[in-house]
């Protein structure tokens, strides 16, 4: 399988792809630069997978990548986030899906009504499963909360991946729509069940600020009175 790495450089990040007779697959638009001995691929798609991509919101250009050599993806102020998956499926949230190894298959989940429409996920999201690696956007860094037949409620669009073993749904923060209102979270992500969840809420910037404010915190040397 490809070799995925996350560089990090002045405030900027991008991930670079080491192939070795390999094939890779990412989002339309992806592409940096590439070095060596590697084809590009864009298949035309079906009438039914054009069709499903009008309904679904999904980009079903998706280009893949075959050979030896470096590839380069667009640099991004936001960061990445490289997981492995051991015949597991997941649910990416939408815009969350950027690469992956040409063995993962990727495909679309689609959401309760009401769920994908109040809680912005849209109806479907990006679905993917099978063994290899899968590069997702994620504005900060990551956080895994585990879940035992447990629930996990979540504010907000921090959420950027779940597996398909959780139930997901979007309801009120409480029960009343008044309390809902004026609790100032009126809507929340739940999820429920056995599984894992993928968290972002401190964004890269956040981080920075944070470092520099401890940085530039007085030190106390002298000891005290």
């Amino acid at each position: 399988m490809a070799t995925f790495e996350v560089i990090a450089k002045e405030g900027l990040r991008l991930v670079k792809v080491i192939l070795q007779n390999e094939t890779v697959r990412t989002e339309s638009g992806a592409l940096y630069y590439m070095r060596g001995k590697i084809t590009m691929q864009s298949k035309a798609p079906t009438a039914g997978s054009f069709l499903k991509s009008l309904a679904t919101g999904e980009n079903i250009f998706r280009p893949t990548y075959t050979g030896t050599g470096e590839l380069y993806l667009e640099p991004s102020l936001s960061g990445f986030h490289i997981m492995e998956l051991n015949g597991s499926e997941w649910i990416l949230d939408r815009g969350a899906y950027w690469a992956s190894d040409g063995t993962v298959e990727v495909s679309v989940e689609r959401n309760k009504l009401f769920s994908g429409l109040i809680g912005g996920e849209g109806l479907f999201q990006t679905k993917v499963k099978g063994r290899g690696k899968v590069v997702m956007v994620a504005q900060g860094p990551v956080e895994e909360v585990h879940l035992q037949n447990d629930r996990l409620v979540v504010d907000g669009n921090f959420a950027i991946a779940r597996t398909n073993t959780l139930n997901y749904r979007v309801e009120k923060a409480t029960k009343s729509i008044f309390g809902s209102m004026t609790s100032g979270e009126f809507l929340v992500n739940t999820f429920e069940g056995t599984g894992t969840v993928l968290l972002a809420p401190v964004p890269y910037w956040g981080v920075m600020l944070l470092r520099q404010m401890n940085l530039a915190r007085p030190t106390n040397t002298s000891g005290s009175e």
